[in-house]
């Protein structure tokens, strides 16, 4: 499997060379290749010409026998198609097995947001007379924000804020670019904790040491995507919440709450990143209070 592990190796550089992947997309994609890896040293295969067609529905139906959830069974083939299509470009190999093999339909499942309330209840949490606390309020604030990832969050450097204008130059998905909007509640976090919490914290750090990252830790360094889940783990716990949140759920509720009060579906999908239309759809579900404040402005009987 020697040679095996070296092609891997070719894969991972091109995605970063050429296509420009996250780390966290490349660790994903090497978790799925050595996974398929293993798969292949239990049906005694050597060389990845020797995966068929028919092997490669022999591994959907391992995937689908350990519970894999119908997305995850999608990444593993995109990933796997991916791989081989690479191989045979490079001419290390000359047929994808892969190619014909159809990825199950995605789960339509309806993605958990928050209420206004609940959000102005996560707003309350942080003690802003602390310089984590400001730190945090400032989190809160540009996630909700602005919607973006948590990996862009973490990527936000002081040079990316434009006060005067009140945007935010966020570094994407493959590398892209894009102008994010943010408005006076996140602006007057972020100008607090750039005041006072984050000079306290880089305080810390050796002068060789001193970067230009917004959010940084209780050491000065930067935030991590493993950090804001901590911090919000941590906020919830001290506010001894009923809130279930995941970092991702602010940019859920961020497009969720857009949406319904009447932004159209293209500008949203604008300030979320997303390349194509689809994956913005996802956010067309609407809450039971605005259902309900609908059916009492416009319906004659209401």
């Amino acid at each position: 499997m020697r040679n095996v592990k070296n092609y891997l190796n070719l894969f991972i550089e091109y995605l970063q060379i050429e296509k420009n992947y996250s780390k966290y997309t490349i660790v994903n994609y090497s978790k799925d290749i050595e996974d398929f890896f293993s798969f292949m040293e239990e049906q005694a295969m050597i060389h990845l010409e020797d995966m068929t067609y028919n092997d490669t529905r022999l591994y959907l139906t391992k995937l689908h026998n350990k519970k894999y959830s119908r997305k995850t069974i999608s990444r593993k083939v995109s990933t796997l198609r991916s791989f081989y299509k690479f191989l045979v470009r490079e001419e290390i190999l000359t047929e994808n097995p892969f190619t014909l093999v159809t990825l199950p339909k995605k789960e339509q499942k309806i993605p958990k947001f928050l209420y206004e309330e609940e959000v102005e209840q996560l707003l309350t949490i942080s003690d802003c007379n602390t310089p984590l606390g400001q730190r945090n309020q400032a989190l809160i604030e540009v996630l909700y924000g602005t919607g973006i990832r948590v990996s862009e969050c973490c990527n936000i450097k002081l040079s990316d804020i434009d006060f005067f204008i009140e945007t935010i130059l966020v570094y994407g998905k493959g590398g892209k670019q894009r102008y994010v909007p943010f408005g006076s509640y996140a602006h007057d976090a972020i100008d607090q904790y750039l005041s006072v919490g984050r000079k306290v914290l880089m305080s810390k750090l050796k002068v060789s040491d001193q970067h230009n990252y917004l959010f940084v830790n209780h050491r000065g360094t930067p935030l991590t995507d493993r950090g804001v889940r901590y911090v919000l783990n941590d906020m919830i716990k001290k506010a001894a919440s009923t809130l279930h949140i995941h970092p991702h759920m602010l940019r859920h509720t961020f497009a969720t709450h857009l949406l319904n009060e009447g932004a159209d579906m293209r500008s949203v999908q604008e300030l979320l990143g997303h390349e194509h239309l689809s994956s913005t759809q996802v956010y067309t579900h609407v809450t039971k209070e605005h259902l309900q404040r609908i059916y009492m402005s416009h319906h004659p009987r209401a």
